[in-house]
């Protein structure tokens, strides 16, 4: 249950991040009020799933959820571009963390 709590934690980095962005500096209500729930649930669920992951592999595993749906969101919703290079980059985040988790 602590790995589903993880990832769903992570995606909820992914959806404050973007509600961050959202908010424009925190000018506009709805987004900031959005940013304020995803980013409470997401340390929550950390704080759970952090109670049996290890620290290190639980928070690298959060981290990475969060900085590649921030970066998809970014390159698909955001116009910040794709390209192959990038995507090769986020490959390289995520194959670290399958290796994490296979070593856990």
């Amino acid at each position: 249950m602590a790995w589903v709590v993880l990832v769903i934690s992570g995606l909820l980095e992914t959806a404050w991040a973007a509600a961050l962005h959202a908010s424009q500096g925190f000018t506009r209500l709805w987004p900031t009020v959005a940013f304020g729930a995803a980013l409470t649930l997401s340390m929550a669920g950390l704080a759970y799933a952090l109670r049996t992951i290890p620290l290190g592999t639980g928070y690298a595993v959060w981290v990475s959820i969060g900085v590649v749906g921030t970066a998809l969101v970014g390159m698909f919703f955001l116009g910040e571009g794709f390209s192959p290079l990038k995507a090769l980059c986020l490959v390289l985040i995520v194959a670290g963390v399958v290796g994490l988790k296979v070593l856990h």
